[in-house]
């Protein structure tokens, strides 16, 4: 029974998963068949679009076609236009190439029959003129020569004015001031002072212990003390006259009391700026009344009294300045001016070179600086403007300013008045004549102003007015460089043609 059992449920267990197997087969079927016409109705789908999307390309691809198509057709078209013009112009080159060929056979024949000509013609001169070929060649060389040394005689003159006119004001003015201020007159006789000494014993006494004396009379006088080999004597170095000559009055002092030490070399010192103080002063004084000038600013009497501590080129300033005084005042008697006007010339004379006195301690050139201090110190603007206008920084626009310039170039100009030999002299002049007539055309030449001018006349028929300013640029280089002379030579060169005739 209990097997019977078993097996029944063993066999009802069996027909239970036969039957779930056949419904899942059932299932499974269902499902692969469901799933195959699903993957139908995609791939018709996906056909579909494919076929769609194809369609679309194949036609926007055949519409490019068209494009290009219609393009290459008409590139095609510019092509064959541009072929038939070409066509056309190379028919028309070969007709301009054959014209050339005809024309160039004209010309062959054209130049062997001017050649022909030409030899004709030059024999014909040849004969007519006398001169071979080689010798008319040679003269119109010279004749082209000659054109052109006129030309570039034009251009140089041309060029020179036009650099003297931009450069020469600027030049004068920056040299000017450069030289005074910079450079000594002279290199030992305007920087040197020499003190003898009792004995070579006061050599040590004047450097004292640890150059403690020197080193305080240094300071106390702004002079270098130059204590050498030179026997007997020490030697004061300084570009400033007037501290040079304090410091040498003071070491006299001191060697002749012979108590060397700081504070008797300021005692000394002091006493020597004092000295030299009323000497200055008495200086101007007797200057100003050497020309009969009252009514001075005391500012300007010790000015004119410190010139006498100035030298230029030898020449003592405060001479100089006397001789210009006096030779305006003479140059405006003789023109018939007035007393005043008269007066007037010796005070602008006297005072146009105190600038030269306190150039180093004001900048610009020394004729402004000095009529800087005339207009400061309450002087007429006649004179203030004569003294500016005295090395022609300013332009002159008076007489008086004028009769200055040339007063101050005759002081400055006179044989002697600056340090040069008589015989040194002479030879400079022949020197500047002998240049000039070195050059072609020049008939006479005169060395005027004590040298600083040369007048040079020339020969009308054979140097122009453009080769007369080549002649004068050609001189002064010459003389710049064969020549050494102080400040400037002008070359004046004069052309004059004249014609004389006679009534009967």
């Amino acid at each position: 029974m209990v097997a019977v059992a078993v097996w029944g449920g063993r066999w009802w267990g069996r027909r239970q998963v036969e039957r779930e197997l056949a419904r899942t087969g059932q299932e499974r079927e269902q499902i692969l068949a469901a799933a195959q016409r699903e993957a139908e109705a995609l791939k018709l789908a996906k056909i579909t679009e494919l076929n769609a999307t194809y369609k679309a390309r194949e036609e926007e691809l055949e519409r490019r076609i068209k494009r290009q198509e219609e393009k290459l057709e008409r590139i095609e078209a510019r092509l064959l236009k541009k072929e038939e013009r070409l066509e056309q112009k190379g028919l028309e080159l070969l007709r301009i190439e054959k014209s050339l060929k005809e024309d160039l056979k004209r010309l062959a024949a054209l130049i062997e029959q001017g050649e022909s000509l030409l030899e004709g013609e030059r024999k014909r001169l040849e004969e007519l003129s006398g001169l071979s070929a080689e010798q008319a060649k040679e003269l119109l060389l010279r004749q082209i020569e000659e054109e052109a040394e006129r030309f570039f005689a034009k251009r140089i003159r041309q060029i020179r004015e036009r650099a003297e006119a931009e450069a020469e004001r600027q030049a004068r003015k920056i040299i000017a001031t450069a030289i005074q201020r910079y450079a000594s007159d002279e290199i030992e006789s305007a920087t040197m002072s020499h003190v003898p000494l009792p004995s070579e014993e006061y050599k040590g006494r004047v450097i004292g212990k640890e150059g403690r004396n020197i080193r305080a009379f240094e300071a106390l006088t702004g002079v270098e003390v130059l204590v050498d080999d030179t026997p007997d004597a020490i030697s004061l170095s300084g570009f400033h006259p007037v501290r040079r000559e304090i410091a040498r009055l003071a070491m006299e002092k001191l060697l002749e009391d012979g108590r060397i030490h700081p504070a008797q070399i300021k005692k000394q010192v002091e006493k020597a700026k004092e000295r030299i103080a009323q000497r200055i002063k008495e200086e101007g004084q007797k200057a100003l009344l050497e020309l009969g000038i009252d009514g001075m600013h005391p500012a300007l009497v010790e000015l004119v009294g410190r010139l006498s501590f100035r030298t230029s080129y030898g020449q003592n300033q405060l001479r100089h300045s006397l001789e210009v005084a006096f030779i305006a005042s003479t140059l405006a008697a003789e023109l018939g001016l007035d007393a005043q006007m008269q007066r007037l010339a010796k005070r602008a004379g006297i005072l146009h070179d105190i600038g030269k006195v306190v150039d180093h301690k004001v900048e610009g050139s020394h004729s402004l600086i000095s009529a800087e201090l005339a207009r400061r110190y309450g002087e007429p603007e006649e004179v203030v403007h004569a003294i500016a206008a005295h090395n022609e920084e300013v332009e002159a626009r008076t007489i008086l300013a004028v009769l200055l310039q040339a007063a101050d170039a005759l002081s400055a100009a006179r044989p002697g008045a600056r340090q040069e030999t008589f015989e040194a002299y002479i030879q400079r002049l022949q020197n500047l004549e002998e240049i000039c007539h070195s050059f072609p055309g020049v008939q006479e030449a005169y060395a005027i102003q004590a040298g600083r001018e040369v007048r040079v006349i020339v020969r009308p028929e054979e140097v122009d007015d453009d080769m007369a300013a080549k002649l004068s640029y050609d001189i002064a280089r010459c003389i710049e460089e064969q020549m050494e002379y102080p400040g400037e030579i002008r070359v004046h060169v004069v052309r004059e043609t004249s014609f004389v005739e006679t009534a009967k």
